[in-house]
């Protein structure tokens, strides 16, 4: 079940990542990442930057919840959770980076299909496991 308040994710971003932390950067670094670059494949090239949680790139869950907000300098609006992320643990930004979205769907290529959806778009996976696109 989701418990993110965007309000309270919009507040992490504009403190953290714009402009990009390199301490925050120097944090990711030092995860152990769940792939390892040479597992990384040419999925989905060329769509920029995301937010993704630790849950999918650390932990290895799945993408359980995406939504895509306003591009930036920086990113393509879209954010990758688990879905099972609460609020304390999306305050606390050490447990979110900017990856490359071809990354992230390395961890998850059910992401490929929503990619080109338009800002304000969210998926989430159904109760059958699989990821479709839900309206507000």
């Amino acid at each position: 079940q989701k418990t993110v308040c965007c309000v309270s994710f919009l507040n992490i971003l504009a403190n953290n990542f714009l402009p990009i932390n390199w301490a925050l950067c120097e944090l990711s670094m030092s995860k152990q990442f769940r792939l390892s670059s040479d597992e990384i494949k040419n999925i989905a090239i060329g769509y920029g930057g995301c937010i993704a949680t630790d849950m999918i790139t650390v932990e290895g869950h799945p993408v359980g919840y995406m939504y895509r907000d306003e591009s930036s300098d920086t990113t393509n609006g879209w954010v990758f959770m688990a879905g099972c992320e609460t609020q304390e643990y999306m305050d606390n930004a050490e447990n979110l980076a900017i990856y490359d979205t071809n990354t992230i769907a390395n961890y998850d290529s059910d992401i490929v299909t929503f990619i080109e959806l338009p800002e304000g778009s969210q998926c989430e996976r159904n109760a059958q496991g699989a990821l479709v696109q839900v309206s507000e």
